[in-house]
């Protein structure tokens, strides 16, 4: 199947000026063009899928483009290709350690208003600080202020 830069650009929540701009980037080696339109086929739709994937993982596009450029080098540097993968794959688990941190100091939030709702004060949180809490609540909160 073939899809024009529009239909793309709505299947990936792309701006059109995007998909240009990865295309002058050489980021789509071999996108077919039909009378100067681009034609995006099911390669392009992968190889957008890993470059989206690339960049929410924090590359820069400018390694991202070395990275399809290794991926035309063929075979060889598949050890290359995968070490991208395994740098941004642990960059990726930094960030879900930062965002559970928060999560946790959220939810513990959440349980602290709660709670001092309910009492109508802070007082009896305030006496089980910093390490008398509920035991769910405690794990939540040691978690949210480690450094």
């Amino acid at each position: 199947m073939m899809y024009g830069i529009g239909e793309v650009s709505k299947m990936f929540a792309l701006p059109v000026s995007t998909l240009r701009y990865y295309d002058n980037e050489g980021l789509f080696p071999n996108l077919q063009r039909n009378a100067g339109v681009r034609v995006f086929g099911e390669q392009e739709l992968e190889q957008l899928r890993v470059i989206e994937c690339l960049k929410r993982s924090g590359l820069e596009i400018k390694d991202i483009k070395r990275f399809m450029e290794l991926c035309k080098e063929g075979s060889k540097t598949f050890k290359d290709r995968k070490e991208i993968f395994e740098q941004q794959k642990l960059e990726v688990e930094k960030e879900i350690e930062k965002l559970k941190k928060t999560h946790d100091m959220l939810q513990y939030k959440c349980w602290y208003y709660q709670t001092a709702i309910a009492d109508g004060s802070e007082k009896r949180i305030n006496e089980m600080l910093p390490d008398r809490l509920p035991d769910d609540i405690q794990k939540m909160y040691n978690h949210a202020h480690e450094s």
